[in-house]
């Protein structure tokens, strides 16, 4: 996005603290793949390098970086640029790059940024393109390790995450409690809602009550275009940062992803993206947070939880059936119906159900007790 007035007097602070510092970080960016000229992606791009005191160099057609003023290299096509940009980065001539239409391998994903629109807040989405499991917990699990190495590497210290309200929410939410039991410092926010939580609803992201909102990546994709573009129409993203850098254990290469729609204030924020993450030096924030999590047993930790999710379908003896006027919330709608059976087989009939904030499982008045303590032992819910 456009650098507002905090930011831009922020980055001018740090250009002047930092000049000769400031001027070794060259970023590359692609011209060739949007649905708006590259003629436009240029001088975006020029303009970042002006207030932000770094180098851009384009990569792209000749005539649209020189137009610019852009240092360049010429590339016809995207396969090419994107060629020419793996190389500038293996070699590292330059420290990051920006660009789109870009495939990362399973287990990278990339970490957006949005402005909320209540407050104006930033927050990063994690995540939002790519994917970093093919297991939808187990991805949301990582996630959040990679939401929270971005955060630090912007300057946050110690990021505030929740996990949004979708299917395996309540799973991720175990895991990660479970994780930071052991020893992985995870700082849980909570949502606005009356009645708090670390799962977040639709308030939150509005509001931006976290620092990092965890998700899976086709939701995240989806909320960034929503919160880059919802004041244009849609065919032109005008907030915000871009779908942020791909993250992944072991993945060296600092790649930030624009979509075909970012526009001129979407570039500049990506470039500007890219460049705190650069002084940040997210590289060695990345390493340092896998081997925290390695060390908390984040492998063990999902391990656990697929073990769950894929517990074979069994048929149960169903105990008589009674009145049931008890709620119990908490339980992600993916182990719903295998929480019920197991109250099932301790002899306590239950039934599922959709509250207003999420599944349910019913009981009776008098089995409430009892079956909050199974669904504690076996690991349903927690507290």
């Amino acid at each position: 996005m456009s650098l507002d007035k905090a930011q831009f007097f922020r980055s001018l602070a740090d250009a002047l603290e930092n000049k000769n510092k400031s001027k070794d970080v060259t970023v590359g960016i692609t011209l060739i793949g949007s649905e708006h000229p590259a003629e436009m992606i240029a001088f975006s791009a020029k303009r970042a390098e002006k207030a932000l005191n770094i180098k851009v160099l384009a990569i792209g057609p000749k005539n649209e970086a020189e137009k610019a003023g852009l240092s360049f290299e010429n590339a016809e096509n995207l396969e090419e640029a994107h060629r020419i940009m793996e190389g500038l980065l293996d070699s590292g001539k330059i420290d990051a790059a920006v660009t789109m239409h870009y495939n990362f391998p399973i287990g990278v994903s990339t970490v957006g940024r949005v402005v909320t629109p209540a407050k104006g807040k930033p927050m990063l989405i994690a995540t939002t393109t790519g994917t970093a499991s093919a297991n939808r917990v187990e991805a949301m699990i990582k996630n959040a390790v990679y939401g929270i190495i971005t955060a630090k590497a912007l300057g946050i210290e110690n990021p505030g995450l929740g996990i949004l309200n979708v299917e395996g929410a309540r799973q991720v939410e175990r895991a990660l409690i479970n994780l930071s039991k052991n020893g992985y410092k995870i700082n849980f926010a909570s949502s606005i809602r009356s009645d708090g939580g670390t799962v977040m609803r639709g308030n939150d992201l509005l509001n931006g009550s976290c620092d990092v909102m965890v998700t899976d990546s086709l939701t995240g994709n989806l909320l960034m275009k929503i919160f880059s573009a919802f004041t244009t129409g849609g065919d032109y993203e005008a907030l915000g940062w871009g779908y942020g850098p791909g993250i992944g254990e072991n993945y060296e290469r600092l790649i930030l992803i624009l979509s075909r729609a970012s526009g001129a204030p979407v570039v500049e924020g990506a470039i500007q993206f890219a460049a705190e993450l650069v002084r940040g030096n997210i590289k060695k924030v990345a390493k340092e947070e896998f081997e925290k999590a390695k060390a908390a047993g984040i492998e063990e930790v999902i391990k656990e939880i697929k073990g769950k999710t894929q517990e074979m379908e069994k048929d149960e003896a169903i105990p008589p059936k009674k009145g049931v006027t008890e709620e119990i919330a908490g339980i992600d709608v993916l182990e719903i119906e295998n929480a019920v059976k197991t109250l099932w087989r301790s002899g306590v009939y239950a039934e599922s159900g959709m509250g207003c904030t999420g599944p349910v499982i019913l009981v009776a008045e008098e089995d409430i007790s009892k079956a909050l303590q199974i669904l504690r032992e076996k690991g349903y819910i927690t507290g």
